[in-house]
């Protein structure tokens, strides 16, 4: 398979907000044809099975990743959202959706996230 017709897939864990950013922007810029999205709901088989073609691939699994030319795959949201931006020629700053959701209610999840993160680390210590 030439890169010319290679697709990207980008694998997603359900409820993931950095999963759910990466859908929305293919999602508002009109490219989720232009993936292979192959998401998983915590626990089940196909979590195995993303996690297995993954783990020789990618230094830490975590959601979401991308394989974004053959071999060549990043688990980093921004990067996964720049490599679909460039494709198509859109900024992400010009799309409504997508910044209301950066800016809202994915803004309050990393908020929410640091907080527990804080309580974790804190009742370790105690």
């Amino acid at each position: 398979m030439t890169d010319a017709a290679f697709k990207p897939t980008v694998y997603l864990k359900a409820g993931c907000p950095f999963c759910f950013k990466v859908r929305l922007f293919l999602l508002e810029t009109g490219q989720l044809d232009r993936a292979d999205l192959r998401e998983f709901v915590p626990g089940d088989a196909a979590e195995t099975s993303i996690r297995s073609r993954l783990a020789p691939a990618v230094e830490t699994v975590t959601f979401p990743t991308a394989e974004l030319a053959p071999g060549r795959f990043t688990t980093e949201s921004d990067a996964i959202v720049a490599h679909f931006a460039e494709r198509a020629g859109v900024a992400p700053d010009a799309l409504p959706t997508y910044q209301a959701y950066l800016g809202g209610v994915f803004k309050n999840l990393q908020s929410l996230y640091r907080e527990n993160t804080e309580l974790k680390n804190r009742s370790r210590t105690a």
